[in-house]
């Protein structure tokens, strides 16, 4: 198979990156639904609705947010225009609908936490649109820097790069099992699975950003790293909660 990966189809040719992403979308949303008939919801189903919609606005503005940041440079064309509203990143997709929820959280006065039956949608929805930056190449910006390991591969470009998106996929699904086992082995709180979630996963985002031919940084940081050390701050609390948590021996 030759990366990029853009099949024909009746004389088409298919973008397999934007097709993988609106099923990512569809599988992830239909495993929530799976999931919350399974569980016992504390949250009634219009205020999960309306958390779901903030979710999906602060999703959607804090993906274009940062995927501007990574490119702050571009020329303000209506081509570019076009591109820019194109530009998106999970990472910025991420931490906006955490705050798009605790913001509709606060105008429905919502106290209980929301985020645990959203985790492993999440992690298949993502892993499921990895597939489609993997099959991508040099298309999407999420490839490595050119490298002498064996882990190089042909992306399209014809220099052997990190696979990120593979690095990627093979985290998640060791991050999909890991919490798995953490969520039935242990009594978590309501809404610290999620949290070890976004911890994890920003975590892992910031160490693979070294691999990856950044251009833009601000303290020796790419936008996607400062993002991630905001998330951590942001979680401040519970991390030191988890440091001072003495554990029996």
């Amino acid at each position: 198979m030759q990366i990029p990966f853009n099949p024909e189809l009746f004389g088409i040719n298919i973008n397999t990156h934007l097709v993988l992403e609106y099923l990512a979308f569809f599988i992830a949303y239909r495993y929530y639904v799976f999931l919350r008939k399974r569980n016992t919801d504390v949250i009634t189903s219009n205020n999960r609705l309306s958390i779901i919609l903030g979710a999906t606005l602060g999703a959607l503005a804090g993906s274009r947010l940062v995927g501007f940041l990574e490119n702050p440079l571009i020329e303000f064309t209506l081509n570019n225009a076009i591109t820019l509203l194109n530009t998106k990143t999970i990472m910025g997709g991420l931490f906006g609908g955490l705050l798009g929820v605790e913001l509709a959280k606060k105008i429905i006065n919502e106290k209980h936490s929301s985020g645990d039956l959203f985790v492993f949608p999440i992690i298949l929805g993502i892993f499921i649109g990895r597939i489609g930056c993997f099959l991508s190449g040099t298309n999407e910006f999420t490839y490595g820097k050119v490298t002498t390991s064996t882990f190089g591969m042909d992306l399209g470009d014809g220099l052997l790069r990190h696979p990120t998106s593979l690095y990627e996929l093979f985290f998640l699904i060791f991050l999909f099992i890991a919490l798995k086992t953490v969520n039935n082995r242990l009594q978590l709180k309501n809404g610290d699975l999620f949290k070890i979630f976004m911890l994890s996963y920003f975590g892992f985002r910031f160490c693979i950003e070294f691999l990856k031919p950044n251009v833009f940084y601000t303290f020796g940081l790419s936008s996607i790293q400062i993002l991630c050390v905001i998330c951590w701050l942001y979680y401040s609390k519970f991390i030191a909660s988890l440091l001072l948590t003495k554990h029996p021996r």
